[in-house]
């Protein structure tokens, strides 16, 4: 039996793509998933899952990665909800070998939803389990994370070399917010690597401009003095 697994990494950053992976595994590999340690891709530090990737991938029937850029993300049509749910399905119809049963990371409050939408928009019919954690409990997810993840590390490794140190990418990273509140400075602008339509940009512009208004203000007072 073919075991399909969908999961996607970069979906909350600010900075970077979103990366959606697929896979195809037939049950008879599952056990040497496992011995790989893939069932706990949220433990596995970056070096761990860039190591394990070549070797998940070894094990797979078929597979496939889809990067999507800020450009796209912010030119999406809809929630992003919405927006994962075309790249799930654009994934799963590009698979060559088609799983038998499939498990999904569901991104819907409501997890039979999410799988309901999708099913009906596919090329093939398999059984479908949507499930929330559903990396931390099916090793074909489990796998299609590690993919993800790596794919989306590798494209960050990337982008800090072009523009040094950027953090994760996450808003809540202070070092990525201040690469953005120190790009903002230097060029009035963002880079072309941020998901314009974040509310986190919009948030730091107006921080720049409350800032630059309010030293304005000082050194007036001091002139006036």
């Amino acid at each position: 039996m073919k075991l399909g697994g969908i999961d996607e990494a970069g979906r909350g950053p600010v900075i970077g793509p979103l990366v959606i992976a697929a896979v195809v595994v037939d049950e008879k590999n599952l056990s040497k998933l496992e011995a790989l340690g893939v069932k706990d891709s949220k433990k596995l530090t970056p070096e761990r899952r860039e190591k394990l990737f070549n070797e998940i991938i070894a094990l797979l029937d078929d597979y496939v990665i889809i990067e999507l850029s800020p450009e796209q993300i912010d030119e999406r049509k809809g929630t992003m909800n919405e927006f994962e749910v075309e790249n799930f399905i654009k994934a799963l119809n590009s698979l060559k070998v088609k799983p038998d049963v499939l498990y999904i990371d569901a991104a819907d409050v409501k997890e039979e939803r999410f799988g309901e939408i999708i099913g009906k928009r596919l090329n093939f019919s398999p059984k479908i389990i949507a499930e929330h954690k559903a990396d931390a409990k099916y090793l074909p997810v489990s796998a299609a994370s590690i993919l993800a993840k790596v794919t989306r590390d590798r494209a960050i490794e990337k982008l800090k070399e072009q523009y040094g140190e950027i953090g994760s990418g996450y808003p809540s990273d202070p070092r990525t917010r201040k690469f953005l509140e120190d790009y903002y400075k230097e060029h009035g602008e963002f880079p072309p690597i941020v998901r314009r339509s974040w509310k986190t940009l919009k948030k730091i512009e107006e921080n720049l401009k409350a800032r630059t208004q309010k030293k304005g203000q000082l050194n007036l007072l001091e002139f006036l003095k």
